[in-house]
């Protein structure tokens, strides 16, 4: 799959996609089309919306860069929770679901559940994190949830992380978590360690590391392709970092160039950008867009 959409004078390409597992946007050009690109669309299949109270508001036009599916980080986080009948008091303003369920980009939508902010302490109360979780997937929702997404991200250095697998079997399918590798391990070493623990039912979402310089989009491709091999490809989706660090502390959003470069290493993997509304800005997306 080519990450270049071609628009033709007279006529236009067909865009068909493929089934959710496979998560790949098939393109057909057909016949009659100028021979030049005049429209660039970097392909991903979601957006990860990391929920808190400055974003409650949720807009962009992610669509255009082939965002489909939503991936919600948490509905409830600190204690906090963003809907109705959630297992913590409601926050002051909650999300306008119902606006959300409309949009282009959330026409599947992946539900967080229960988290904390500060990683240690989302892995000392993974088992209450668990229970929260479970409240919050019976909630009803005017989403279309095709997927349960559980906040508490794994590396190879987290020496409890086996103690989760268990655990997991009380929240509903399909299930995702998160993996990083922050010690460097190496994809086969992740993937073996995850292998000993992990239920075959549950997905994973690997973070590029790429927006804190932990590694280049080319090691992570790498890492990408030996988890997807050992995991399955339906099991394999990447979290594609928008930010870079910023100077004097920080980050700030990734230009054009520095994501465009990132997307193209990933091409013909499912990728999620991180995060549509603090990062990828409607400018960016008609940067990626619009100029080849």
């Amino acid at each position: 799959m080519k990450p270049i959409f071609w628009i033709c004078e007279r006529r236009r390409s067909v865009l068909k996609w493929g089934s959710a597992a496979a998560s790949l946007l098939m393109l057909t050009p057909l016949s009659g089309c100028l021979n030049r690109p005049l429209m660039q669309e970097k392909r991903v299949e979601g957006v990860v919306w990391q929920l808190d109270n400055d974003t409650l508001d949720m807009q962009g036009s992610w669509d255009r860069m082939g965002a489909r599916t939503l991936l919600v980080q948490w509905t409830a986080v600190d204690d906090t929770s963003f809907v109705k009948g959630g297992p913590w008091p409601e926050a002051a303003r909650l999300p306008d679901w119902q606006t959300i369920s409309r949009q282009p980009w959330a026409k599947e939508v992946i539900l967080g559940l229960a988290g904390r902010m500060d990683e240690k302490a989302a892995r000392a109360d993974f088992s209450g994190l668990i229970a929260a979780s479970e409240q919050l997937a019976k909630l009803p929702t005017p989403l279309n949830v095709v997927g349960y997404y559980f906040p508490v991200e794994i590396d190879s250095s987290w020496q409890g992380a086996a103690q989760l697998g268990p655990l997991l079997d009380r929240l509903p399918r399909p299930l995702w978590l998160t993996l990083y590798d922050s010690a460097n391990v190496g994809p086969e070493t992740l993937a073996q360690w995850l292998d000993t623990w992990l239920p075959a039912d549950v997905g994973i979402f690997f973070q590029d590391g790429v927006g804190v310089h932990a590694r280049s989009a080319k090691v992570a491709r790498q890492h990408a392709d030996v988890l997807r091999k050992k995991l399955g490809n339906a099991r394999l989706r990447v979290i594609a970092e928008a930010f870079r660090p910023k100077e004097g502390g920080g980050f700030r959003s990734a230009t054009a160039g520095e994501l465009r470069a990132q997307l193209q290493t990933y091409e013909g993997l499912s990728v999620y950008l991180f995060d549509g509304p603090h990062y990828v800005s409607e400018k960016l997306v008609n940067e990626l867009t619009l100029n080849p």
